[in-house]
């Protein structure tokens, strides 16, 4: 077994310790970094009764009716982390919570996807080594786009850590190739894409957001989807005349951000005609709105509190498909699958008090669905560094990092969940079910495993303590070989209230509050079963969906997919990457400490090399395993 660091945030840029704040009410006057602030929004007021029922039935098709999406695989729900920070989630030295939370997904849907990209692909520069040894190096002299993006520089171990990732847990891989030059493609990050990461890397992205490029000055204001459309045709070319990239087809685009064009633009100038044979998927990357006038002083200001009901209903991701839906259709006709490339609650790192609530893992979950069921093939919600409020995960800053843990995002939660919902055997269908006469605030979802009805997925957007909005759903089933059985197994995804940071429970289990998690769950698991009334093959279960919380429903033992994908597995943190200067103390303990006590027997000196009066101790048992294990990982990462 491998032994592996849990560690922190490296060589972040401008790193601050975090404020201190004691309650709500303080959070106003926090500085420290986005990721951790405090502020928590008022969640709406109930709707009442008139606006949501809380007792309806549901009448589930057996089979897969007409209107189920096409077969999903269960890994839809992946992540895209921005290149700049790639080495905050993964570092050159393997984290431990990363690997946790890979291998977490993995048992449930059999496998990850991650896209490492960005605006910052755009520019950045493979290189044999940086000037001081980093895996990767920004220019922050030289930083580009409204949204501050610097230039980068990696070297090709960026690639082998990828691939030693995709040893340990079963991740597969999206690049991008710099689309900053077209006249001299730089081609490394595919030939060296291709040599290291192998059958783990599925796709290479060719221009992010090129609708964009005029707005952020990267390109003439002519600039349009024929340009777009002629500059891919320059790097088809390039690749072909290159030996060193075997596979000339992985290529994705257009990537559009639906701004200035929309994807019909693209469609329209014969672009997957064109290059059919080239293109592994077509994509697209958007998020709902943005938050840019309090992150970078540009754009329309708005607040967080006005803003927050409108991610907390069904119709938020019904509109953000709908722009799509015939671009899925058209991708179908195509032959083609249809990616989500970069999403999130809202670009330029999100809400505070939204983007990391758990109105975010209802709305993120209930998004992706409804992405599966508009027949989308896979959706990477985005992860910045920890100047962001909606990182699925986030790990601590350097200074922290030895005595601090992760913080997990309401958006992990969604992806576990989804997971969960689709299972492991590639062959799913998903449809929206138009609940409760289509109520915004209850939808739900039936998954379908090799056409026949396994699944179903509840919602509860409400927030009400009184119990008065609690929904009690009834499941019935006709039609096909699947009856309602005498009981069913239900997981819920549940906390106090939809403003809640933090402490979410899945099945209850959970990740913690910030700074607590090692990437693993936590307590007891809780599954509640069921029992059904009726007589046999006409029963209907009664299932209950706190408010707020979502249900996912198993109709048989089949259905249960926990560790369908692969076997659980847990990646102990025994090493420490750091050997010398590591005494460290919580400034909560050393607040309350005098200090004296338990080094009055112990002689030694703080220098390295220096012997003092230290008396050798023997080298434990424990210690000599973590010390091989250490060989072993420093082996791995230098292939």
């Amino acid at each position: 077994m491998f032994v592996l660091k849990s560690g922190g945030v490296y060589y972040q840029e401008g790193q601050t310790a975090l404020g201190t704040v004691t309650g709500t009410a303080a959070s106003a006057n926090y500085t420290g970094s986005a990721a951790y602030n405090p502020t928590v929004l008022n969640p709406p007021a109930p709707p009442g009764p008139a606006a949501l029922p809380t007792q309806f039935a549901i009448q589930l098709s057996g089979v897969a009716p007409p209107g189920a999406s096409i077969t999903q695989t269960g890994s839809f729900f992946g992540f895209s982390i921005e290149m700049s920070v790639v080495n905050q989630v993964c570092a050159s030295f393997l984290q431990v919570p990363f690997l946790n939370l890979m291998a977490n997904i993995q048992q449930r849907a059999g496998r990850v996807v991650v896209r490492v990209g960005g605006n910052t692909q755009d520019t950045a520069v493979l290189v044999d080594s940086t000037p001081d040894g980093r895996i990767l190096e920004k220019d922050l002299s030289g930083v580009m786009n409204p949204t501050q993006t610097p230039p980068l520089i990696f070297t090709p171990e960026l690639l082998y850590m990828l691939r030693n990732i995709s040893s340990l847990v079963n991740v597969r891989w999206h690049l991008g190739i710099p689309f900053n030059d077209t006249a001299n493609f730089r081609l490394r990050i595919a030939e060296l894409g291709e040599q290291i990461l192998g059958d783990y890397l599925m796709g290479l992205q060719a221009g992010n957001e090129p609708d964009l490029y005029v707005d952020h000055g990267h390109r003439p204001p002519t600039y349009g989807p024929y340009d777009y459309f002629g500059e891919f045709g320059l790097l088809v070319q390039a690749l072909a005349d290159d030996v060193n990239v075997p596979n000339k087809n992985l290529l994705i685009g257009p990537n559009v951000n639906s701004g200035d064009w929309t994807p019909e633009m693209v469609w329209n100038t014969g672009f997957v005609d064109s290059y059919s044979q080239n293109l592994a998927y077509l994509a697209v990357e958007h998020y709902p709105t943005d938050n840019c006038y309090a992150q970078f002083g540009i754009g329309t200001p708005r607040d967080p509190q006005t803003t927050f009901p409108n991610f907390l209903n069904h119709t938020a991701g019904q509109s953000l498909i709908a722009p799509y839906l015939n671009s899925s259709a058209y991708a179908q006709s195509k032959g083609k699958r249809l990616l989500m490339f970069e999403t999130n609650s809202a670009s330029c790192g999100g809400f505070v008090g939204i983007s990391d609530s758990f109105g975010a893992a209802l709305w993120g979950l209930d998004y992706a669905m409804q992405m599966a069921h508009s027949n989308f093939s896979g959706a990477y919600f985005h992860v910045g560094g920890q100047n962001v409020y909606y990182n699925p995960f986030t790990s601590p800053p350097t200074n922290q990092s030895t005595f601090r843990e992760w913080t997990i995002g309401p958006i992990y939660y969604s992806a576990l969940v989804m997971a969960e919902a689709l299972g492991p055997s590639n062959d799913t269908q998903v449809i929206d079910l138009a609940a409760n006469n289509n109520n915004i605030y209850s939808p739900a979802y039936a998954i379908y495993d090799s056409g026949n009805l396994v699944r179903v997925l509840l919602f509860n957007y409400v927030t009400d303590s009184s119990g008065a909005s609690d929904l009690h759903v009834d499941l019935s089933v006709v039609g096909g070989q699947v009856q309602m059985p005498g009981q069913v197994q239900v997981k819920y995804l549940l906390a106090s209230s939809v403003s809640q940071k933090g402490n979410y429970t899945w099945a209850g289990q959970t990740f913690g509050a910030n700074f607590e998690s090692d990437g693993r769950l936590s307590g007891t698991e809780s599954v509640q079963t069921v029992s059904c009334s009726g007589s046999s093959g006409s029963n209907v279960c009664t299932i209950p969906v706190p408010a707020p919380g979502v249900a996912l429903v198993f109709l048989s033992s089949a259905a249960w997919t926990e560790s369908g994908g692969a076997p659980s597995h847990t990646f102990p943190t025994t090493v420490e990457t750091r050997t010398r200067n590591t005494a460290t103390v919580d400034p909560a303990v050393l607040a309350t400490s005098n200090g004296h006590t338990g080094m009055d027997k112990v002689s030694g000196s703080t220098s390295e090399g220096s012997e003092s009066g230290a008396v050798p101790v023997p080298l434990r048992r424990e210690m000599a395993f973590a010390l091989v294990g250490a060989a072993l990982v420093g082996w791995l990462l230098v292939r």
